[in-house]
């Protein structure tokens, strides 16, 4: 059997950046207590360097997850349209989620990254239980639609590092 991943090439890099760039959920698989695989939807963005981040509540089951063990995936694209949704692209991202200290500037710069595109967040952004986590993405898995799937670097998908 061949591989069946392609060569990267500049057409999904622009597909990687373009998903990233209109993502504003994503599904976050993280791992419970048992080391059970959990996934739930959460709300995704990157900040002005170009780090993939979310803004969670500590009191969450995936925070939670996170905090004890940092290796996540996340998966973006959502099927727009009509026709079979596994002809829409989506791509994964391996990572490790790393919290963001609250109160520093690091996390001053988050909000207002976080408010751009994310607006409504502003009602519960202040809440103490509330924080970001930055994800240090190691790679990209881009399914581009059928027979088209690729092995992306960071830097292939213009992500800065957490």
């Amino acid at each position: 059997m061949t591989d069946p991943i392609r060569p990267t090439d500049d057409e999904a890099r622009a597909l990687a950046r373009d998903l990233l760039a209109a993502a504003r959920i994503a599904a976050l698989g993280t791992l419970d207590d048992d080391g059970a695989p959990v996934v739930t939807r959460i709300a995704f963005g990157c900040d002005a360097e170009g780090a993939a981040m979310t803004l969670v509540s500590d009191l969450s089951q995936h925070s939670r997850a996170m905090a004890r063990d940092p290796r996540v995936s996340l998966l973006l694209g959502e099927v727009a349209g009509k026709g079979d949704p596994l002809t829409h692209p989506r791509l994964t991202l391996l990572a490790r989620a790393v919290p963001v200290p609250r109160g520093g500037a690091e996390h001053a710069a988050c909000a207002d990254a976080w408010l751009t595109t994310h607006p409504k967040a502003k009602l519960y952004i202040g809440f103490a239980d509330f924080g970001f986590v930055r994800f240090d993405v190691s790679a990209g898995l881009l399914n581009g639609g059928f027979g088209r799937a690729y092995r992306l670097s960071p830097a292939d998908m213009g992500l800065a590092p957490a």
